[in-house]
C-alpha cells in the first residue's frame, strides 16, 4: 500500500553570518575597513574622514552592531602582507567575532586581484560578507563574485599603470640629478629647510674618523670596537657597530659628493621586492650633487686598499685570504724566498716557549721546498727600529731623495685627463637622451659610455695613486724634520704609519718605507 508522503518546506533564514549559536535572528556584527596609501597632509585628512563615516554609518543602522574600524594608514594595497589592520580584521571574521566588512572600494579592499579573490572566498567560506561602497557589491549576493572578479582586475590594471607612471617620474627625476636619501639613517648627513643635503658636522667626524682609521691600517672589527668603546651610535641610533655598515660606509660614493641613483629597482608592482641592479634598467651617477665629506683621492685610496686586502692570499692555491691588522707587522711580513707571507705564531721549542714570525707555506705546506729563516719577534722589531734610526741618522740625504721623489710624482701622469673624459662623456649622454632610433644605436652609445666610464675609473685611480705617494712622502719628510733623537724602542703606531713591506731573507731584512725608500738591516 503506498504511502503518500508529505514534504514540509523549511525555508531558510536569511541572515549574514553562520557563526552564532543563537535561535534568535541576531543583530550583524558589521565593521569597516580604511585605507590610504601614502602620508600626506591631504591623505592623512581622507584616511580621518573614513573613520568617522564609518563609524557614523555602521551605528545609526539598527539592525548592526558596530564591530569596530580597522584601519592601515600609509601602507599600499598591492600587497597584504604588512597591512596590519587588515589582516587583524580577517583573523577576527575567521573567530566568528564579524559578520559583514564595509570598505569604500575593491582598490581600497586590494588592487591585486589574486589576493583580493583568495580573501573574499575565504570571508565567503565562513558566510561573511563584504560589501563595497563605491561599486555597490555584496560578495554574498549570486552576482557578486562575477563582478568582484570583473573589477578586482581592473584595479590591478590602475595599480600598474600608476606604478608605472611614478616610476617613469622618479626616472626623470633622475635625469635631473635629483636625489632622493633617507638622511635619517645616513652617517654624516641631514637636510636643510628646501630638502637638499646638508653635511652634519658631529656626524661627519666620524665618517672622517673610519675613513681615517682604514689607511692606517685598522680592520673593520677593529673600528667598530673602537667606535662601541667610545660609546658612538650608528646612524639608526644603534649601538652595535656591524663590519658590513662600516663596509658600505667606505663605499659609498656619497661621501665624496656623488651619487649613484636607481641602484636597486622593482621587480614587479605586485610583489614590490627590490633587487640589485646590474644594468637591467638605467643608472644614472650624478657628480658633485653636494658638499663631500671625504676628498675624492682619499676615498679612491680606500678602495684601493680594500681590493689590496682581500687578494692577500697564502699557500700554493692562493685561496686562503691571510689580511690581517692585529699587530702593525701583521699581512707586511714576506718570505724573501717563495714570496709568501710570515705570521705570528706562538713557538714551543724543546720546552722553551718564544713569540717568533715563520713563513705561512712553511707552516702549513707538508713537505714545502721553502727553507726561509723563523725570526724571533723582538729580533724582528729590533731590526724594523735600527732600520728607522737609520734613516734618522742620515736624514739629510734621505730628505733630498724624498724632495725629488715629490717631484717626480707631481709630474707623472695627466691632471687633464678626466676633464677629456667628462667632456666626451657629456656628448654621449645627450646622444643617449635623444632616444636612438634602433637598439642598436642605442647599444653602440651604451658601449662607447661604459668604456669611457672604465677609462675614468682608471684615471681616478692613477690620480688617488699620486696624491696617495705625495702624502706618504710628505708624512716621512715631516717625521724626519719633527724626530730629533733616534728611537728607543718599538712603535706599533709608528710602524703602521711609515713601514709598507717588510722582506725577510736568510741573512738580512729589506724594509720598505711607505715613502719607498729602502733599507737593508743584517740580522
Amino acid at each position: 500500500m503506498a504511502v503518500n508522503k508529505n514534504v514540509m518546506i523549511i525555508p531558510a533564514i536569511k541572515r549574514v553570518g553562520n557563526n552564532r549559536k543563537e535561535v534568535e535572528t541576531p543583530k550583524l556584527r558589521v565593521a569597516a575597513y580604511c585605507r590610504v596609501s601614502t602620508d600626506s597632509d591631504e591623505q592623512a585628512s581622507s584616511y580621518e574622514v573614513q573613520i568617522e563615516h564609518y563609524t557614523e554609518f555602521i551605528k545609526k543602522n539598527s539592525e548592526w552592531e558596530f564591530a569596530g574600524i580597522f584601519a592601515d594608514d600609509g601602507i599600499s594595497g598591492t600587497n597584504t602582507k604588512n597591512r596590519d589592520e587588515f589582516n587583524r580584521m580577517i583573523d577576527e571574521c575567521m573567530a566568528g567575532k564579524i559578520d559583514m566588512v564595509i570598505t569604500k572600494s575593491i582598490s581600497r579592499f586590494a588592487r591585486n586581484t589574486l589576493d583580493c579573490l583568495q580573501y573574499i572566498r575565504k570571508l565567503k567560506d565562513k558566510n561573511v560578507a563584504v560589501y563595497f561602497e563605491k561599486e555597490n557589491i555584496n560578495t554574498l549576493d549570486a552576482k557578486g563574485e562575477i563582478m568582484l572578479t570583473i573589477m578586482a582586475s581592473l584595479a590591478q590594471q590602475e595599480s600598474q599603470s600608476l606604478s608605472q607612471n611614478v616610476k617613469l617620474g622618479i626616472q626623470y627625476r633622475y635625469q635631473q640629478g635629483e636625489i632622493q636619501v633617507n638622511h635619517n639613517r645616513f652617517l654624516g648627513y641631514t637636510k636643510d629647510e628646501n630638502k637638499n643635503l646638508v653635511i652634519d658636522p658631529e656626524g661627519a667626524e666620524i665618517v672622517k674618523r673610519i675613513y681615517r682609521e682604514y689607511l692606517e691600517g685598522a680592520s673593520l672589527l677593529q673600528i667598530a670596537r673602537g667606535l662601541e668603546e667610545d660609546g658612538i651610535l650608528t646612524a639608526a641610533g644603534k649601538a652595535k657597530w656591524r663590519p658590513e655598515t662600516l663596509k658600505k660606509i667606505l663605499q659609498n660614493e656619497k661621501y665624496i659628493g656623488d651619487a649613484l641613483l636607481q641602484k636597486t629597482y622593482t621587480v614587479d608592482f605586485l610583489s614590490k621586492k627590490r633587487v640589485k641592479n646590474n644594468g637591467i634598467v638605467p643608472q644614472y651617477y650624478v657628480e658633485n650633487s653636494h658638499e663631500p665629506i671625504i676628498p675624492r683621492e682619499l676615498f679612491m685610496q680606500v678602495q684601493e686598499e680594500m681590493v689590496r686586502r682581500a687578494n692577500i692570499r697564502s699557500g700554493k692555491s692562493s685561496k686562503k685570504r691571510v689580511y690581517s691588522s692585529k699587530y702593525a707587522l701583521s699581512s707586511i711580513v714576506y718570505c724573501g724566498q717563495c714570496g709568501d707571507i710570515y705570521r705570528r705564531v706562538h713557538w714551543n721549542n724543546r720546552g722553551y716557549k718564544s713569540i717568533v714570525w715563520r713563513c705561512v707555506s712553511r707552516l702549513e705546506e707538508k713537505g714545502s721546498d721553502c727553507t726561509s729563516p723563523t725570526v724571533n719577534e723582538e729580533i724582528l722589531q729590533v731590526a724594523v727600529v735600527k732600520a728607522i734610526n737609520e734613516l734618522l741618522a742620515n736624514k739629510e740625504p734621505f730628505l733630498q731623495v724624498l724632495q725629488k721623489n715629490i717631484a717626480i710624482v707631481l709630474n707623472e701622469g695627466d691632471d687633464n685627463a678626466t676633464d677629456n673624459i667628462d667632456s666626451k662623456l657629456e656628448e654621449l649622454q645627450k646622444e643617449l637622451l635623444k632616444q636612438a632610433k634602433s637598439k642598436n644605436d642605442y647599444d653602440d652609445v651604451a658601449d662607447k659610455i661604459y668604456r669611457l666610464r672604465e677609462l675614468k675609473q682608471n684615471a681616478l685611480v692613477e690620480n688617488a695613486e699620486r696624491e696617495g705617494k705625495r702624502q706618504r712622502i710628505a708624512e716621512m719628510t715631516d717625521f724626519l724634520k719633527e724626530q730629533s733623537c733616534e728611537l728607543k724602542e718599538y712603535d706599533e703606531q709608528l710602524i703602521r704609519r711609515l713601514i709598507e713591506k717588510v722582506t725577510v731573507f736568510d741573512d738580512k731584512l729589506t724594509v720598505e718605507f711607505k715613502s719607498g725608500v729602502e733599507i737593508d738591516i743584517e740580522i
